[in-house]
């Protein structure tokens, strides 16, 4: 594990892995500072720029169905998701947050890849921006690290397997 730069608490090296951000750009003052957090995270844990790439969809809708097509390439070892979803008057937020959660999940569960959930569903704009701040509580930071603890983790069961170790 290497010291992150950013705060006191460690990340796990992650030189050699290789990771897909997939942005919404809807609420992008939120999801720009999301991305700033997660970019941070993978440069803390020694991952190269070379070795990440940014990719922007119009809303958190999109996101299942661009890190499914993201993942499907076996190019990264995990993508990591960054949206916003702010609660408004109707229930447009609820069907939206379930479908988003419910397509992440599936799409990392069909290819195997690791998608990390930075989505943030909030009740305010206040609530979003406290969640996108600088610092260990950044909610894509956390995403990344989660997205970086999971590659780690299925490189290792796939290379206990090939070894003939049980996982």
């Amino acid at each position: 594990m290497r010291k992150d730069r950013e705060a006191s608490q460690e990340v796990p090296d992650a030189r050699g892995l290789s990771f897909a951000l997939v942005v919404s750009r809807f609420n992008d003052f939120v999801t720009d500072r999301l991305q700033d957090g997660a970019l941070g995270a993978l440069a803390s844990a020694g991952v190269s720029t070379d070795e990440v790439s940014v990719l922007s969809v119009p809303g958190s809708f999109e996101l299942p169905l661009a890190a499914r097509c993201v993942a499907e390439t076996k190019r990264f070892d995990a993508v990591i998701c960054l949206g916003c979803l702010i609660r408004g008057a109707t229930s447009h937020f609820e069907y939206i947050a379930s479908a988003v959660s419910s397509g992440i999940i599936h799409a990392s569960a069909e290819t195997k890849v690791p998608i990390s959930f930075g989505v943030l569903t909030t009740n305010s704009v206040e609530e979003a921006l406290e969640r996108a701040g600088q610092g260990p509580s950044n909610k894509g930071r956390e995403a990344a690290i989660a997205a970086i603890e999971m590659a780690i983790l299925l490189r290792e069961l796939v290379r206990s397997r090939k070894d003939g170790n049980p996982a």
